[in-house]
């Protein structure tokens, strides 16, 4: 996975290691690390928009940094961004103060402000990889949605492409078929898809679709290949290979379904 420094996402647990978190003071997330990662943006942009529906009435984003996914909710009525970043907090309000649908406050994941049944849709992308628990953060999204509420999340995954061929190749020692979430920065776990599954279903959550996303993400194709073009590639490819699950990002869209902790 690329460093994302300055990275810190929503996800100000009390017991996490805070000496440990990635500095997060100022908007290099926004200025630098995003202007160089065209095709990275695009890949997330074809997989929201394959997992979220076009419309509807009041929609969370937790660890939504500066709003950079904000244009795809272009449909729904209400929009709630959460981080615990006040610099991003701050550029986002300032960036959406007159979209009067857009409201923006400075929280974590762990204890979101908001009461139960608040919304119908929640969106955590590259957050999770920054939770030591997110057990508490699926139980907390659980909270937030409405009964059939829908959870699309993305995270960082560990038995990707590149780690499998490693592996094999014996370098890297750690593997990538273990079910433990792997640590390769302090605080920046990759997780393996299906103890994320595992925990969304003890959550409530049934997974409905999944995604596997930046299957391009290699030095060269991003610096000679325009990202328009790795994205025409990689939009047929998302949901077919998603089983194999190749790609550094796995999407998956969840609905809370209480009985589905019973299944």
């Amino acid at each position: 996975m690329t460093d994302q420094r300055g990275r810190l996402a929503a996800i100000r647990d009390p017991a996490a290691r805070d000496h440990a978190l990635p500095r997060y003071d100022d908007l290099a997330y926004r200025d630098v690390f995003w202007r160089e990662r065209a095709y990275e943006d695009l890949a997330d942009r074809i997989a929201l928009r394959a997992l979220l529906p076009p419309t509807g009435k009041r929609l969370l984003e937790v660890g939504a940094g500066f709003g950079r996914l904000v244009p795809e909710y272009r449909g729904w009525r209400e929009i709630t961004l959460v981080d615990a970043s006040e610099a991003h907090v701050a550029a986002a309000g300032e960036a959406f103060a007159a979209d009067r649908r857009v409201h923006v406050e400075l929280a974590d994941a762990y204890e979101l402000p908001f009461a139960a049944a608040a919304f119908e849709a929640l969106v955590c992308v590259r957050v999770l990889h920054h939770v030591e628990r997110p057990e508490a953060v699926f139980a907390e999204f659980a909270r937030v949605l409405v009964p059939g509420g829908l959870l699309v999340l993305e995270f960082a995954n560990k038995r990707n492409l590149k780690a499998v061929i490693r592996w094999y190749l014996r370098r890297q020692a750690w593997s990538p078929f273990d079910a433990s979430a792997h640590e390769y920065r302090p605080l920046h776990l990759s997780r393996h898809p299906a103890a994320v599954r595992r925990q969304l279903r003890a959550a409530g959550f049934r997974v409905e679709a999944s995604l596997t996303a930046s299957l391009f993400r290699w030095p060269l194709a991003s610096r000679h290949v325009p990202e328009a073009w790795l994205g025409a590639l990689e939009r047929p490819l998302q949901r077919p290979l998603a089983g194999l699950a190749p790609g550094p990002s796995v999407w998956l869209a969840a609905r809370w379904a209480p009985g589905a902790m019973a299944a």
